[in-house]
């Protein structure tokens, strides 16, 4: 397969020092609300974002999840802690969210250390969420090698456990809080010359750096 010649010019705008926030959470959240206005198919998803993990041996491991939140400067996001990426973040407490928004030709990277939510916040989430998504939840073991005949009976079964009744939050299943050290905010520009602006967490301060491209 050869897709050498894909590729596109960005003409969208720059990005300067000079311009943005001196705090990057309050950047990102004017970033992300100029995203979320844009007239965009419904299946787009603004708050998808890429997160890695690593173990301490050095395997890497991405995959896209849904940013719920932003709490006490800390991204949030919820999964099941006995997954592969509970596995990393249990030996390896640090991660690396991606979001791309391309049709205003910017992406931004965090990088930073990872907590768990607490039971209370990570049960309330749980109950926001429509109730076959709880029972799905449930139902999986996430990571783990199953056939579709068995997630589909298993489901059936739960359905018929909890009907009329509220579906409990696994004790395996919760919250991630990540707090950045680092957030880079990237615009792409003509010449692929493009706009890189790094914030660095320093003492409780933000140092604010250009990066070349």
């Amino acid at each position: 397969m050869s897709i050498h010649s894909m590729r596109k010019t960005y003409t969208m705008g720059g990005l300067s020092e000079k311009d943005v926030d001196s705090d990057p959470l309050v950047q990102f959240q004017r970033w992300f609300g100029e995203a979320e206005l844009a007239d965009l198919p419904d299946w787009v998803e603004i708050n998808a974002m890429t997160v890695s993990t690593s173990t301490r041996s050095g395997a890497v491991s991405s995959r896209i999840l849904l940013l719920k939140g932003i709490e006490n400067g800390r991204f949030l996001f919820y999964t099941n802690y006995l997954s592969a990426k509970g596995e990393d973040l249990a030996d390896n407490p640090v991660a690396s969210l991606c979001f791309y928004w391309p049709h205003l030709q910017r992406q931004v990277r965090v990088e930073g250390k990872v907590t768990k939510t607490s039971r209370q916040q990570s049960e309330d989430y749980f109950h926001s969420r429509p109730r076959e998504s709880q029972l799905g939840a449930n139902v999986s073991e996430q990571s783990t090698v199953v056939t579709a005949d068995q997630l589909d009976a298993r489901m059936k079964e739960l359905q018929q456990t909890f009907e009329g009744k509220e579906v409990p939050c696994p004790e395996h299943w919760g919250g991630y809080a990540v707090e950045p050290m680092k957030i880079e905010f990237w615009q792409g520009r003509p010449s692929r010359l493009h706009d890189r602006i790094l914030y660095q967490r320093d003492v409780g301060n933000w140092n604010i750096v250009r990066l070349a491209p």
